[in-house]
């Protein structure tokens, strides 16, 4: 991360024009009056495509407040100039409605919109990818469909990337390699704590739009344990006077009880259901009836959570609501309120769930934070929340099975003691390397920010006793846990059950286990030496201090077992 961020700063291009008579009439052209910020927005974004330093602008403002105009202007700028513009957006829904917004107001003008998603067919794919080999599309706007191997352009002069904290990491890595020579302007409601870290230290530069657009009133949230009676109350409310619904289910497997459940409740409504896993042709009618007012709830999972515009849905709820990171609750709720009404957001959660603190703060994060313009402080917060998570590299959640856990908690501890200012005690965080495949997955756990938060947890977690129970939380609230998912978990409990043991260092070497005691250990060494005389098959001495078991054999389980059994000799008791 850090390599590519000095590269960028001394990597040169070539810059664009300043605006002429052309780009004026176009700016014109916007049918509603600029807010200041956006104004501000513009301009810098406009001085740094003319410079010759590749631009990395983060460009925050809230849902609804204009960034997109701001993306538009850069890519006909651009274009104008006859290199291309790639727009990154999340999630095909919003590449067709952008689409539509870019090829509006690009009217008229020789510029060449298309769009690369999975709504396409093969044939039109193919199409849009020769055009853009050959500089005849001028915009493209797509998913990470964009990022594949067999997308050419003729010239690339701009990647805009909308709400970055949506995508993959790899996907991250590919777009700034892409060219570390080009222009990059980020579009983000929520910025992700890590890019709001690097926003704060000036290593990116960043415009805040917080003026909100004329005549938007702030939308009133309420966090209320789930009843029908609520629901009810809440949808009525807004088909009385003429409106529509999001309630977000995000659990693909009981969307079909939920809706047979609103059906039951709500006899008089038109429902139609909208999830990732359905085919294109379904899901696309489903958005269509939805936005063409042929019904009046959408009952979805978090698919909606980036960018729809449907100005006519002025109520959202929300169920199981803390299951929710931050940044994504905000999101949703940003949803609603895009019109002149007041706007309603209701987060519901099980009458009977004990919620963890965490989930508590997420949620009283939000109700304070109606006012509109509120989505840079989210982020904050949730730096705030999650404590320090954004320290390390390749993503939120610092690419753990690569720097390995080891190693990113010392950096966590080293790096929180530094900001709180006392330095990290050396001797105490005990060294445990079984180089076994110990993570929590991105198919498992989506969201980083989600999943750093529990890594951050275990690492906290100084007991067993402790670390069985995030095991039992993520189980709760995610099903049953992968392979390395759990390896991780019984890494927590091997590292506390050394501390208990005073065991300084257990590695795995070939074939062998080597463990060394901490000097503070109480344990009589004796015992060691009369186990390697006893036990010469399976113990011996390496270099006089440390103790070599040998291993049955080399798989992960394998390894995990002989850990927990070497340990479990230290009398450590039997809870690993």
């Amino acid at each position: 991360g850090i390599d590519l961020q000095a590269r960028r700063q001394i990597a040169e291009k070539s810059p664009f024009m300043p605006p002429d008579a052309v780009f004026r009439e176009f700016e014109a052209a916007f049918p509603y009056e600029e807010t200041p910020d956006q104004e501000e927005a513009i301009r810098s974004v406009l001085e740094d495509l003319s410079s010759g330093t590749p631009m990395d602008r983060l460009v925050c403002g809230d849902v609804g407040y204009g960034k997109t105009e701001v993306a538009i202007r850069a890519a006909f700028k651009v274009a104008m100039e006859g290199r291309q513009a790639a727009i990154l957006v999340p999630t095909t829904v919003l590449a067709e409605q952008h689409q539509q917004t870019f090829a509006r107001r690009l009217a008229g003008y020789r510029v060449r919109v298309e769009n690369l998603s999975r709504f396409r067919g093969r044939k039109e794919q193919a199409e849009v990818l020769k055009g853009l080999a050959q500089g005849a599309v001028d915009i493209v706007i797509g998913t990470h469909r964009l990022l594949q191997k067999d997308v050419k352009f003729r010239e690339l002069g701009l990647v805009v990337i909308d709400e970055e904290q949506r995508f993959g990491v790899a996907d991250k890595e590919r777009l700034k390699k892409l060219r570390a020579s080009v222009d990059v302007l980020t579009l983000s409601a929520t910025p992700i704590p890590r890019t709001l870290h690097m926003a704060f230290s000036g290593l990116r530069d960043v415009s805040l739009i917080a003026t909100p657009p004329e005549d938007r009133l702030s939308i009133r949230t309420f966090v209320l344990p789930f009843s029908g009676e609520t629901i009810r109350e809440a949808v009525e409310r807004e088909i009385r006077r003429g409106g529509q619904v999001f309630f977000v289910h995000n659990r693909v497997q009981t969307l079909p009880s939920m809706e047979k459940y609103l059906r039951e409740l709500l006899p008089g409504a038109q429902i139609v259901v909208a999830h990732g896993q359905m085919a294109e042709e379904g899901l696309s009618r489903a958005m269509d009836d939805f936005a063409a007012r042929r019904a009046d709830i959408l009952l979805c999972t978090a698919i909606i959570e980036a960018g729809l515009d449907l100005p006519n849905a002025n109520t959202i709820l929300v169920n199981h609501a803390h299951r929710f990171g931050l940044a994504q609750l905000y999101q949703l709720r940003g949803r609603v309120g895009r019109d002149r009404h007041r706007a309603y957001a209701y987060f519901l959660v099980p009458k009977d769930v004990a919620l963890t603190k965490d989930a508590m703060k997420r949620l009283a994060v939000l109700e304070e934070l109606t006012e509109l313009g509120s989505g840079f402080r989210i982020a904050s917060h949730d730096l705030e929340i999650r404590g320090a998570g954004n320290l390390l590299g390749k993503d939120q959640s610092g690419q753990i099975h690569q720097v390995g856990y080891e190693l990113y908690t010392q950096l966590l501890a080293e790096a929180v003691a530094e900001i709180s200012g006392k330095a990290a005690s050396q001797e105490e965080e005990p060294e445990l390397d079984l180089r076994i495949p110990a993570f929590l997955p991105d198919d498992y756990i989506p969201e980083a920010g989600v999943r750093l938060e529990f890594y951050r947890k275990l690492s906290l977690s100084k007991t067993a006793d402790a670390a069985d129970e995030v095991e039992m939380e993520i189980l709760d609230r995610f099903g049953r846990l992968p392979r390395p998912a759990r390896a991780l978990c019984d890494l927590a409990r091997l590292r506390s059950a050394m501390r208990a043991a005073g065991v300084a260092e257990l590695k795995r070497g070939d074939g062998t286990l080597f463990l060394v005691l901490s000097p503070h250990s109480s344990f009589d060494r004796g015992k060691l030496v009369q186990w390697v005389t006893k036990e010469r098959k399976t113990f011996s001495f390496l270099r006089g201090e440390i103790l070599s078991m040998r291993l049955p054999g080399e798989g992960p389980d394998e390894v995990l077992s002989a850990a927990k059994y070497l340990l479990s000799r230290f009398g450590t008791g039997s809870s690993i």
